[in-house]
């Protein structure tokens, strides 16, 4: 159905790399950058393609892998005792090269902090204090994006943890392509210049107050200024944009991910306005919960 490289692979492979170096991308973003000989037989499908990131459970520690047959992994993942069990987190490919021979594979970690300001979340505080040389493992797992082959809009929605899927989508669509983006960060300097169809009309939404932009009816001045706290929970100023702005065609087809309920509301709200289920990829990436703010 689908005429994009998609869905997960039937024999998914499990790639080795190591830490190559780690940067602040953005105030919300942490970039690690992988690398090793195994990467250079990654076949990347652009769009949202993702996969599962293995990191050693404390620092130091080695890096046990589970035993990869097909797609029946999870379980000898279980069988791993839970003392040695590698941390296991789900990451889309935020850029991948070769240069001088060597591939090098991107990673975008959300960086969010507890009550305290204390980085939290095992791969944010791994993000920022690993170094190059630790062990990582990365198990393929394709695209979620599906578009079916008579697409007419796209519609895409997210937070800050579905930017690199959103980023990826956008930059591989084809250049006639029409629709709408809708992306919530943190703050203003999590913004970024995205490579876009001309068509497809990108909004960004910020938890900061008054610091919106973008092409399209929810920029700058579509919502009234108002108390922090009403869109402090993350994914709620995407969820509200969609519902207010986004009049999908029968044709159209929308990816909403991100925070659970900005995925779950934001696919009930396309479907009331008139989107078949079956055009409407949604995925919860993490779950909001007051004080534990940790995308993972």
């Amino acid at each position: 159905m689908a005429r994009y490289p998609r869905l997960m692979p039937t024999d998914p492979r499990l790639f080795t790399a190591e830490v190559l170096r780690s940067e602040r991308l953005a105030p919300s973003f942490q970039r690690v950058t992988v690398c090793g000989p195994e990467l250079a037989g990654f076949e990347y499908n652009g769009f949202d393609h993702w996969f599962r990131l293995f990191l050693p459970p404390r620092a130091g520690l080695p890096l046990h892998l589970p035993a990869v047959a097909g797609r029946g992994w999870y379980k000898p993942y279980l069988a791993i005792p839970e003392g040695t069990r590698p941390h296991c987190s789900n990451y889309t490919v935020a850029g991948v090269r070769t240069i001088d021979g060597r591939t090098e594979l991107d990673i975008d970690v959300v960086i969010h902090t507890d009550a305290r300001g204390t980085v939290a979340g095992a791969v944010a505080i791994w993000a920022t204090t690993t170094t190059p040389g630790s062990p990582v493992a990365l198990l393929d797992q394709g695209t979620l994006f599906d578009p079916p082959t008579d697409m007419e809009g796209v519609h895409l929605v997210s937070d800050e943890s579905g930017l690199p899927a959103l980023r990826g989508i956008l930059r591989h669509l084809g250049g006639h392509q029409s629709g709408t983006a809708i992306i919530e960060v943190p703050t203003a300097g999590d913004i970024e210049q995205l490579v876009a169809p001309a068509g497809v009309a990108v909004t960004w939404l910020t938890r900061d107050a008054g610091t919106d932009t973008g092409t399209g009816a929810v920029a700058g001045t579509a919502h009234a200024p108002a108390a922090a706290e009403h869109h402090s929970a993350p994914g709620r100023r995407a969820l509200e944009a969609l519902c207010e702005t986004v009049t999908p065609h029968p044709r159209d087809y929308a990816f909403v991910v991100g925070e659970s309920t900005l995925a779950t509301e934001g696919r009930r709200a396309l479907h009331r306005a008139g989107l078949p289920k079956s055009r409407i990829t949604f995925s919860g990436f993490w779950k909001h919960t007051p004080h534990a703010h940790a995308a993972p």
